[in-house]
């Protein structure tokens, strides 16, 4: 197994005659390092590619707290300390720059960043790409507008399946000895992957419209899979605030495209939302972005939660 080797405690090397172990030690056995290939996950959809793929073999940690916003994360000096103790890192680049930052300045060996495993688009607020646009440096918007490249790839269940089996060959290459289980757990995960975007391809085909309102926009990709269009009250970070001629864009547009609904998450605040719902007299229901899973989620896991969001889309949009 390729993981680094663990030291003994240093109780047990003093008993032994050993002699103490230095605090600069590279292997210092600091609280984290495991047995197991330790890998530290940027935010959830990493954390579960992570312990899909590495099953019984991996100790997979995440940086980013269940219930927190992925976006607004902060690195502390403990979990700097944890990624040097790791055996690989899995992160998405553009999406949380504090973690871009602490896994760049880390000796780790295996970095493994899902953003260079499939094409990331500029999706904008709404649902299509617009190649070569400009303006997105623009004052107020995120550094990830500024780069023009949306990272919610993980609601496209095949751009997901397309990183998955990079993290797959990642691991295999990191920890040769178990090759052969992350091998199989990949291809058991891509194959789930495949049959729940059948589920989405199968329940959006036909709608009364094609058109969804969401506050903020993480499902530019789900859209250009689906033949639908997202339009999003702020941009792609969700704590930007619209403003008066947006919200009067997307009230004409809802009596112009059907749309029933507008759509908050459970990870930011629903007030913009809900106030826009009540001024065009529309509906109010969740579409996670999956950033993370509390109590408020509809479902344990990604695949349930990836569920429960077609279920809605599919009563919004008028499926038949």
């Amino acid at each position: 197994m390729n993981v680094r080797r663990r030291l003994i405690p240093a109780a047990l090397a003093s008993a032994l005659g050993l002699g103490a172990l230095t605090a600069c030690s590279s292997d210092s056995a600091a609280s984290g390092n495991t047995d197991k290939f330790d890998v530290v996950a940027s935010f959830y959809p990493m954390a579960f590619l992570a312990e899909q793929i590495g099953g019984d073999h991996a100790n997979v940690t995440s940086l980013t707290e269940p219930g927190q916003e992925p976006h607004d994360l902060e690195i502390s000096t403990q979990q700097r300390a944890q990624l040097e103790e790791a055996d690989a890192a899995l992160y998405l680049k553009g999406l949380q720059p504090a973690v871009d930052e602490a896994v760049g300045q880390t000796g780790i060996k295996t970095k493994i960043d899902a953003a260079t495993l499939t094409h990331l688009e500029d999706h904008g607020t709404g649902g299509h790409t617009h190649e070569g646009e400009e303006g997105h440096a623009e004052e107020g918007h995120s550094e990830e507008e500024e780069y023009g490249r949306d990272p919610h790839v993980w609601l496209d269940p095949v751009k997901y399946a397309e990183i998955a089996q990079g993290v797959g060959k990642a691991f295999e290459k990191a920890d040769p000895d178990h090759a052969a289980d992350y091998k199989k757990n990949t291809e058991a995960l891509v194959t789930k992957l495949k049959g729940l975007d059948g589920d989405f391809e199968n329940g959006l085909k036909t709608t009364k419209s094609k058109v969804f309102f969401t506050n903020h926009a993480a499902f530019g990709y789900l859209a250009e899979r689906y033949g639908l269009t997202q339009e999003a009250i702020s941009g792609v970070d969700p704590d930007s605030e619209p403003s008066g001629a947006r919200v009067r864009e997307l009230q004409q547009e809802a009596k112009a495209d059907g749309v029933t609904t507008v759509f908050y998450e459970t990870l930011v605040s629903d007030k913009t939302a809900k106030t826009l719902a009540r001024d065009a007299n529309l509906k109010t229901d969740v579409l996670d972005p999956i950033e993370g899973i509390t109590d408020k989620s509809r479902g344990d896991d990604y695949f349930q939660v990836m569920e429960a969001n077609l279920k809605a889309l599919q009563k919004a949009l008028g499926a038949k």
